[in-house]
């Protein structure tokens, strides 16, 4: 891959989410369109993380490191609430107003390459012959002088199928004596007696790698990729809270990416929340 290619990469996946609303937003026949909807539409997650932090203006002008508005703060104040669906009672009341304030007074800012924010792409399957949902957690990792998008994670039901989670007292009951070496692990049977138990051998700190049970199962030709459903992004970056942006293509002046779901998270909370979106390492 060119370098060129590989600073493209972030636009060219975020242009794919807003593609279909984008030629329905140009070619709506005989229905009249506000040209002011458009413009006020956050097409673009780019978009998105620009006018959250008011480098960019709500009509769309963008706004650089040289004009006097840049980042200005009270009209950030006064722009970050149109950055929420309005129409959820969660992200348009007393939380929503605690959090902008809480932006403004720390200085809070969105990085494109911050890492700690992921995109959650909803799509079809054919599993073993039948439709099925998985989610793919996609993360963006820097890559020489621009990034990429990879699989970070994956949450699909058969998968954790493979992975119950067992009550801790039947957990306590499947282990090696520590003396086992004496014996030249005679006893290792046990681990695979029974297939429902096995991973309850492995290291207390062991976590299943779905991504790699992903690859297996296309390899293993039993998983086909059929469409896109959907798409939505997890942001961690802001301290003490996490947000989710989701796409909302409709009339009026609250449309395009915008915050669907706000949670006030202290740090060790964030910590275990963000252990599902981060790569097994």
């Amino acid at each position: 891959m060119s370098k060129l290619l590989k600073v493209m990469v972030p636009a060219l996946m975020l242009a794919l989410c807003f593609k279909v609303n984008a030629q329905v937003m140009g070619n709506l026949g005989d229905v009249q369109v506000d040209e002011r909807e458009f413009y006020t539409m956050t097409k673009q997650m780019g978009q998105f993380i620009h006018r959250f932090n008011y480098e960019e203006e709500p009509t769309g002008k963008r706004l650089y490191e040289k004009d006097k508005d840049f980042r200005n703060e009270n009209k950030r104040k006064e722009a970050l609430p149109l950055l929420f669906d309005l129409e959820n009672p969660r992200t348009s009341g007393t939380l929503r107003n605690f959090f902008v304030e809480d932006l403004i007074k720390n200085k809070q800012y969105l990085e494109f390459l911050g890492g700690n924010w992921f995109s959650e792409v909803s799509a079809k399957f054919k599993w073993k012959g039948k439709d099925v949902d998985i989610s793919l957690i996609m993360a963006l990792e820097k890559d020489g002088l621009g990034s990429k998008w990879v699989l970070s994670n994956v949450f699909f039901s058969e998968f954790q199928k493979y992975f119950p989670q067992g009550e801790l007292a039947e957990r306590e009951k499947h282990f090696l004596h520590p003396m086992s070496h004496e014996l030249d692990f005679m006893n290792i049977y046990k681990i695979f007696e029974d297939s429902q138990t096995v991973e309850y051998y492995a290291s207390t700190d062991y976590q299943p790698d779905y991504v790699t049970l992903l690859f297996y199962e296309i390899k293993q030709g039993n998983l086909k990729f059929d469409h896109v459903e959907s798409v939505k992004f997890h942001v961690f970056q802001v301290k003490n809270w996490y947000f989710e942006v989701s796409w909302f293509n409709r009339s009026g002046y609250n449309s395009g990416w915008l915050i669907s779901n706000l949670v006030y998270l202290k740090d060790e909370e964030k910590e275990a929340l963000l252990k599902l979106y981060q790569p097994k390492k």
